[in-house]
Formats: C-alpha cells, sequence, structure tokens
C-alpha cells in the first residue's frame, strides 16, 4: 500500500511516517524545502520525499499509484499571524491535495482536523473551511475521512506548545508561572494512541461510507490544572523543585470551551480504544521517550 503523507515533518505527521515505514508501505512525504528534518532523519532514505513549495502537487499524482492520502498539515497562526498564509496552508493547500486526490481515484483522503468549534480563531476556521468543502466533494469515488483530535501530547511536540513550555520552565527553576486558574477540562490523548486510531481508520476503509466524522482523543477530560499538577509532581521526583504554580493569574482567552471531550464512540466500534494512561504519557515525555 502507498501512503501520501503532507505535513510529514511535524509531530503528528513524523509519528505516522515512522509506523508507516515500520509496517511495511511504501510512504510518500511532502514537505517544504525550510523544513526541519530532525524528527525523521533516520527515516528521509526509506521514503520518497517532495518539496511542496518546488512541485505541483498533481505531478505527484501522475508520477505515483497512491491508495491512501493523509492530510496533517497545519498552521497554528502561532508564529505566523498573517491570516492569508492560514488559509494557504490550512484551506487551500488541503483543497488542492483533495482535488488530485480525487481526479487519481485514490481510496480514501484522511483528514486532520481540531474540535474546536469554527469561530474560536482564524486556525479553527480555516480547518472548517476545508471540512466544508471535503462534504461538498464526498460524492465521488475517493473516500473522505475528518479526523477531530483534541488534545494530543507526546515526545517530540513542538517546544513553544503549552506542554513542552510548561516543562522547561519548571526544569529551570523559575519562581513562578502564572496560569489560568486551570478548570477548564480538556481530553488528552497520547501521540501514539492517535497513530493507531489512524491505522484502525485505514484498515476499516472498506466499511466506511463515502464521508465519515470521527473524534478522537482518550474519551474523558480532565481539568488542565489536575494534569499540570501531575507533571509537576512526576518531575519533582527527577529534580527538586520550588517553582509555584500560580493559578487563577491569567484570565481564560475569549469564548474558552471550558470542557471538551471528544465522543470515541465510532472508533471503539472500529476496534480501537486508547492505551496509554496519562501519567505514562508524562513519564515518556520527560524521559524523551519516542
Amino acid at each position: 500500500m502507498t501512503v501520501l503523507l503532507t505535513g510529514s515533518t511535524g509531530f503528528l505527521g513524523s509519528y505516522l511516517l515512522k509506523y508507516f515505514v515500520n509496517a511495511g508501505y511504501k510512504v510518500i512525504a511532502l514537505k517544504r524545502t525550510t523544513s526541519d528534518t530532525y524528527r525523521i532523519d533516520k527515516y528521509l532514505d526509506r521514503v520518497t520525499t517532495y518539496n511542496v513549495d518546488t512541485i505541483n502537487v498533481n505531478m505527484i499524482f501522475n508520477k505515483h499509484q497512491i491508495d491512501i492520502v493523509i492530510n496533517t498539515v497545519t498552521n497554528y497562526g502561532r508564529k505566523d499571524t498573517n491570516i492569508s498564509s492560514i488559509i494557504d496552508t490550512n484551506l487551500m493547500f488541503g483543497l488542492k491535495v483533495l482535488e488530485a486526490s480525487i481526479d487519481a481515484r485514490v481510496r480514501a483522503f484522511i483528514n486532520t482536523d481540531t474540535l474546536l468549534e469554527r469561530n474560536i480563531n482564524t486556525y479553527s476556521l480555516s480547518k472548517a473551511q476545508l471540512v466544508d468543502w471535503m462534504q461538498f466533494l464526498s460524492n465521488k469515488n475517493t473516500k473522505i475521512i475528518n479526523v477531530k483530535i483534541e488534545h494530543m501530547y507526546g515526545p517530540l511536540d513542538d517546544e513553544n506548545k503549552f506542554i513542552y513550555w510548561l516543562i522547561n520552565q519548571l526544569k529551570q527553576n523559575i519562581d513562578q508561572i502564572d496560569l489560568t486558574s486551570g478548570i477548564q477540562k480538556r481530553d488528552f490523548i497520547y501521540i501514539e494512541d492517535i497513530v493507531s486510531a489512524y491505522n484502525t481508520i485505514i484498515e476499516n476503509i472498506e466499511k466506511l461510507s463515502n464521508y465519515e466524522e470521527f473524534e478522537l482523543g482518550a474519551g474523558e477530560s480532565i481539568e488542565v490544572k489536575t494534569f499540570i499538577e501531575k507533571i509537576y509532581s512526576e518531575l519533582s521526583n527527577k529534580q527538586s523543585l520550588s517553582t509555584k504554580l500560580n493559578f487563577g493569574a491569567i484570565a481564560y482567552r475569549e469564548n474558552e470551551n471550558m470542557n471538551m471531550i471528544a465522543n470515541i464512540e465510532k472508533l471503539k466500534q472500529l476496534g480501537w480504544a486508547p492505551k496509554t494512561s496519562i501519567e505514562n504519557g508524562i513519564k515518556n515525555i520527560l524521559n524523551g521517550e519516542s
């Protein structure tokens, strides 16, 4: 089976790439010329790579017989707040790959989405707009699957993400970290459980309708404060900590969702279930395991 993977150097993309290569799939990895490949350097000689900023996407489909397309490319708008750039990545690029997938009659196009409501920010709106087009084009020969992921975490995530930022602050033993009250609840899902869910979807492609949507998380939510305290407790087993966690010092962002949880019943019906506890996931991050 040949899998075309966008966002192959990113957090989720890199884990999917490693899994598919180790499972014996032929992998075509899309990236930019400027992409940092540190997550997949050991695998580059085992995959076919293309730089999407120097080549036409349609050429790739013309050159290869592709079975499954997985779109993980994402611009969260953290570093680049330019709206047009966010739309180019999250909507226009995804739409180009979707159109090419349909024209090439690939078996399935699997998109990575968010459980955030569409009007929370530019990121969520641009992701939702791609889903609008996915639904509009879902009467074609290619099966279109949308995976809405809750709060994923694990080793090798971006250093500017909240969990890694928090850990780095704690390791430096700074005096105080200002936080929200932390009573908002999130469904934390470990990266390897996410990869296994994608594999389960692929294994069941023939059972799925032309358009399907899955919510992906652990299926239970905990307060962010509790998650932070678990990190603090586990790290304190490795080094002495004196940092004060100043809960309530920061206001919530506008339109903050206070309880996000994924409905994973559809995935469970396909035989999938998360296996990694939050405690073990945190230990893996702190131990640098991946």
